[in-house]
């Protein structure tokens, strides 16, 4: 906690909280804020507050000092598996924007998603003496995070959930379920999921989001309909290819990821289908890219910049000895032309999907 000394006595960022009774974090993000009102913190009303007490009691941040008195280096760590993954890199500036608010400089390393990467790169984290880690490449049957933990290290989790860690996330299950309820609604029966790692929350999460609602409409997902792939355009094309060979084959395919979801449209294509008309398609997060298809991709939005800054701020708390609690932003559908004519009967979309088959 940084801390300046007036009258001989230390004023600590949490005394001034304390008067003026908001949290810690709030005036940290204020007084280390170069903008009138630091982002999402308070109002100006109070910004104006926090700075005046500040100055009454004597507190003048001197990140320098402070560094020298508390060890702190203000350097986050951040580990992803690929920043070549756009998703990930909208996430990472974010993360950057924010603590470059409250005055912290970030790094970025890239996991490959293997465990054994994911190590290497936390010990080189560790040996830069980091303040803390933003994890975004949790596999959750790892072991270490309760390595971290019982070393003290600060850290949270961004994107990926794992039980017991505080964490940034989408709420994946909810996306899911607003996909499954958007076919619904269009009167598809045989559907089926690319559904990403089996090691990753995000995949399994909206994967169960999707299933367990057409469940509950008495429309259950058969194993055969749910394939695992890479979250990437390659996974998606095999996966898609996989679901082609099913009989009878879905009339829509729900995607994990958006670009696995360009895969799949690449497969369809293949088949001489087309998407919308022929098969609908829902992806996930809302890249870019999605609204410009030549077809544009119908997908679940996720907030990922957002996901960012939130990882961010928890961080923070945490290094403020906070217990901090994970958080869980809400998705949005947004409907587009993979799914904008496929409100057809469940039968003739087979029906046509059949005939595809039977010219190869």
């Amino acid at each position: 906690m940084e801390e300046s000394t007036a009258g001989g006595r230390t004023v600590t960022l949490k005394d001034l909280a304390s008067e003026l009774g908001i949290h810690p974090s709030t005036v940290s993000r204020i007084l280390h804020s170069g903008s009138d009102v630091a982002r999402g913190a308070a109002s100006v009303a109070t910004a104006e507050r926090v700075r005046e007490l500040a100055r009454k009691r004597g507190y003048s941040p001197d990140p320098q000092a402070a560094g020298l008195r508390t060890r702190r280096t203000h350097l986050m760590g951040v580990i992803v598996p690929r920043l070549s993954d756009l998703v990930l890199a909208i996430m990472y500036e974010g993360i950057d924007e924010a603590a470059a608010e409250l005055g912290y400089s970030t790094f970025v390393m890239n996991s490959r998603d293997d465990p054994e990467e994911q190590r290497r790169k936390t010990d080189t984290m560790l040996a830069r003496r980091v303040d803390g880690l933003i994890i975004g490449d949790a596999h959750l049957d790892n072991g270490l995070l309760r390595e971290l933990t019982a070393r003290k290290v600060p850290f949270v989790l961004m994107n990926r959930r794992v039980p017991g860690y505080p964490s940034a996330t989408c709420d994946d299950v909810l996306g899911g379920r607003l996909a499954a309820q958007h076919l619904l609604e269009l009167g598809h029966t045989t559907v089926a999921v690319i559904a990403g790692e089996p090691y990753a929350s995000t995949g399994i999460d909206r994967t169960a989001g999707f299933t367990e609602t057409f469940a509950a409409a008495g429309l259950p997902v058969g194993g055969d309909y749910v394939i695992h792939s890479s979250f990437d355009v390659t996974g998606g094309r095999r996966a898609a290819e996989q679901l082609f060979r099913r009989s009878p084959a879905p009339t829509a395919i729900f995607a994990v990821n958006d670009f696995a979801a360009i895969g799949a449209l690449g497969a369809i294509r293949d088949h001489g289908l087309t998407p919308g008309t022929d098969i609908a398609v829902v992806g996930y997060n809302d890249v870019s890219v999605a609204a410009e298809l030549p077809i544009p991709l119908t997908t679940v939005r996720s907030p990922m910049r957002e996901m960012g800054r939130l990882a961010v701020e928890l961080l923070i708390r945490r290094f403020e000895g906070d217990d901090v609690s994970s958080v869980r932003l809400s998705p949005i559908l947004i409907p587009r032309a993979t799914t904008d004519s496929t409100a057809k009967r469940t039968e003739q979309l087979n029906s046509s999907l059949d005939r595809q088959q039977s010219l190869r």
